[in-house]
Formats: C-alpha cells, structure tokens, sequence
C-alpha cells in the first residue's frame, strides 16, 4: 500500500522470464533453408519408394516427405521467438507446454554467425551464443545479416556505438600449399570418404542391394588385379594426397581474416560454409604456437588463443591456421602483447632423460618379444628404438622456457612441439614434481595452472632451482612463504 492506501503496482524482478514481451521472430526464409537442407532426405525417400514399389509409390513417399519437413518447418518456425534484454536473451519455444532458456549477458563468451551456400543465397545467417558450462548456449536458424550483426554487437559490446573493424592478420593464398604438411587435413579426404562409403553400405544393406557375396566378389576382384595396375593405383592415391588436402584446406579456411572489433577478436573464414566466431579480448589469456617437423622445416606455425570457458578450442580459438613462423608471432605479438625470449635452455642432465623416455618404449616391447620367441618382432623393435634416439635429442632440443614483466613461456615437444605463451595474471598455481630419478638428477617439472585453454602447461625437465626461481619469480606471495622458516635462534633458513 502506498500512502494514500492504494495498492503499490507489483515490482518484477528482472531475472525472472518476462512473458508479456514481445519476441521476436526468425526469418521467414528459414523455409527455404530448410526445405533445401530436405531435399537429399526427399530424394532417399523418392528412391526408396522407387526400389520398393515402383514410380506411383515414389510418389507418394516424396509426397509424404514433403508434407512432413514443411509441417515440421512451419510449427518450428511459428512456436519460437527470442527476446534480448538488458542483462540477458530469452530463447522461448511454446508448443504443447513452454520452455524458456535464459542466456546472462555477461555470461556470453563469444558470438558465432555462420551462413551455409543456401543461407548466404538468400542473405541469412546462423547465430550461436556461447555462454559456457553455467551460462548455457543457444542457436538461432536462421535470421537476416543485419540482425545476426545487430544480436553479436548488442551481446559482445554491451553498448549502442558500432565498434570498427581493423584487419590485424590475413591468410594468403599461396599459404594453402601449407596443408598437405599436416597429417590432420592430409588424412581428413580419406576420413570423409570412409564415412561416406559407411553411409551408403549401411543403407545398401538395410535395402538389400549390398550383400556379403557382392562384397566378397568386389574384393577378390581386386586382389586379382595385375600387379601393374596396383602400383598404379597407389601413385594415384599419394597424388591425391596432397592436393584433397589443399582442396579441404581451402575449404575450411578460405580467405581466413582476424580483426579487432572493439573489445573483440573477430576470425572470419570459409569458402562454401562462411563462418565468423568472437571472442572477448577480457577472456584472452595466452597463445599457442604449434607445428610438427613437417611444418618446423619448412618455417610454418599455426596460431591458437587461450580463452577462458571456450568450447571447442580447437576450432573456435584458431587465430592463424598455417601460415610462415615469423608472421604468426608477429600476429601473436600483436593479440597478447610481445613474446619473452630469448628462450633458456634446460641443463644437459634432461637430454638424457628424452632419449631415455623415447627409446625405452620399443626396447621394452622387444624384450618381451624375445622372450615369448617372435625373433622378427623383437627385431622391429630394436630398429625403432635406433630411429627412436634422433626423436628424443629433438624432445631435448625443443624444452625451453622465458619470461618477462608481463608474460610466460614454455616449449616442449618434437612430434607436436607447443609454445604456450600466458599473461603472468592468468597464473592461478603452480605445481613442482619431482620423480625419483628427477631427484638423482637436479631436475624438476614445473606445471602452470592457467585457467583457459587446457588447464595446465608443463615446463619438462628443468634445474630445479630455475624451476622455484621462475615461481617464485611471478608469484612471490605463493611461493616465498614454503621457501623460508623461521629457526629457532630468531633468524630463517630455506
């Protein structure tokens, strides 16, 4: 009651679902996207019907899929609707009961929008909010360019001003010769065939079409085959190698971009699928410079940010795919601020360890061989055991660690060899392990608790003291206090 006795208006709290909003809708072309997305649904079903009762019943069936998605498409289209507020966005869907998801605002991690061929056809874009584990994500299929911007603008900058884009790193073209250097895209053609290969023997099989004595004949067909023919065959397919990679690599990162976008770096790439993610430069915590000896001979690195809450790192936190060693740290420098280094070398003691470590795996593989009898097993594994040494002097060669006033580095590895650079602020512990033959030898491995990326970096193998130094070094309140006691005379010994 207020003072003159009349009843005070209820006062709602603005966290709690406002269901008198209005919502808005997405875009009534989403349709034709997804009648489109249904056509290959459309015609399996047309075939289908075809093999089982001829052309009238693939009719019918084509007819009946298409019923079914255009009825699917407009309940879905007309029972959603989304609502941005001030301190969240409300993604409602009303059919037979209600749900309401509420994203926090601040909360939101990044804004991805990615347009298909058919969205970016019909000038439509996808946007997925990413609010990580607490906050949740949401998906909005589809709505126009100009709101899928206005939605990342209002989440991400939390202000009415449109934040310029500035270019900070551009993929060239001639870098996507880089591809076939990474076993990733090198392998993916031959990932994607088999997966399509499974599809359509599953399929064929379910319709009777592939039986087991079609694919016994198709294989001592094969066998078969001149020896000629073979060789042939196999050049065919180590040609192809390279250039499907390339192909997939152009596909995934055609004219990748990086820009800064007021307090957000903005990656956009893709050719047939064109893809845009953001992320907050508040929630950047380092990066990762990866390479395998492949790309390490040619001079090739690949750039990654460290995010806090990021899900799918690896795809979403990609800031230079492939591209000359010296540009990705310079872009680097540019994200995060310049690298530490020169980088210090961990002691001689540690080099024996590596090759120790690389060599000992196939040595013990060759022992048991030669006790169980299998002479050409134990063989094959001294040989690599041999080949195992150049291996573990490049694990040697490859430890390395530096910092400065701001940041920390540390390098480990040789088939996969990651320099991890974080802020000294992202430190949240530290962690020293020692095993027993560390012991013997001075040596101690010093992991960095960083709370992005994967969680923790290990600098391998070094001195020991340097490893307490550089702790001690960047955080002196953690470590200063198990450094030092008091003793009994008044005075403190480490």
């Amino acid at each position: 009651m207020n003072v003159h006795g009349e009843a005070s208006p209820a006062v709602r709290d603005p966290h709690l679902p406002d269901d008198s909003a209005p919502g808005r809708r997405l875009h009534p072309l989403t349709f034709v996207v997804g009648a489109v997305r249904e056509m290959l649904a459309l015609l399996a079903a047309g075939a289908t019907g075809l093999l089982v009762g001829g052309l009238s019943t693939a009719f019918y069936f084509t007819l009946a899929g298409l019923l079914f998605g255009l009825v699917f498409h407009v309940v879905s289209w007309g029972t959603f609707t989304y609502v941005l507020y001030d301190d969240r966005i409300e993604l409602r869907r009303a059919l037979v009961g209600r749900s309401v998801k509420s994203i926090p605002r601040d909360r939101i991690r990044g804004v991805d929008i990615s347009a298909s061929l058919p969205h970016r056809l019909l000038r439509l874009a996808v946007v997925h909010i990413d609010a990580g584990a607490d906050g949740g994500e949401g998906t909005l299929n589809a709505v126009s360019r100009q709101e899928a911007e206005r939605l990342r603008r209002a989440l991400l900058t939390r202000t009415g001003a449109v934040p310029r884009l500035r270019p900070l790193g551009r993929m060239r073209r001639r870098w996507y010769v880089y591809a076939p250097l990474s076993g990733a895209y090198l392998l993916t053609p031959f990932a994607l065939a088999g997966s399509l290969l499974g599809t359509l023997y599953n399929v064929g099989d379910d319709l009777g079409l592939i039986t087991r004595d079609r694919v016994e004949a198709i294989a001592h067909d094969m066998v078969g085959l001149p020896p000629a023919v073979v060789v042939a065959l196999a050049i065919l397919v180590l040609l192809a190698m390279p250039i499907m990679s390339i192909v997939v690599f152009m596909l995934f990162n055609w004219d990748f971009t990086l820009y800064a976008r007021g307090g957000s770096l903005v990656a956009e790439r893709g050719l047939i699928t064109r893809r845009s993610v953001s992320l907050e430069r508040r929630r950047l915590r380092g990066v990762e410079l990866a390479d395998n000896p492949f790309e390490r001979m040619s001079g090739v690195a690949r750039l990654g940010a460290l995010v806090t809450g990021l899900g799918d790192a690896a795809h979403r936190g990609r800031l230079l795919p492939a591209a000359p060693r010296p540009v990705a740290v310079s872009l680097a420098a540019r994200v995060l601020g310049e690298l530490p280094g020169p980088l210090r070398r961990h002691p001689r003691a540690a080099r024996g360890r590596r090759v120790v470590r690389a060599v000992a795996p196939p040595l013990g593989v060759g022992a048991l061989a030669l006790l169980a009898g299998q002479p050409w097993v134990a063989g094959t594994c001294g040989a690599l055991a041999v080949l195992a040494v150049p291996l573990g002097l490049d694990r040697y060669r490859q430890l390395g660690h530096a910092t400065d006033d701001a940041r920390l580095t540390v390098r480990s590895g040789s088939l996969r060899r990651r320099q991890v650079v974080v802020e000294h602020g992202a430190v949240v512990g530290w962690r020293i392990r020692r095993t027993l033959f560390q012991r013997r030898l001075g040596l101690a491995t010093l992991s960095v608790a960083v709370g992005a990326g994967e969680g923790g970096y290990q600098a391998v193998d070094m001195a020991e003291p340097d490893a307490v130094a550089l702790a001690a070094a960047i955080t002196p309140a953690w470590v200063t206090p198990f450094l030092a006691a008091p003793t009994p005379g008044g005075g403190r010994r480490t």
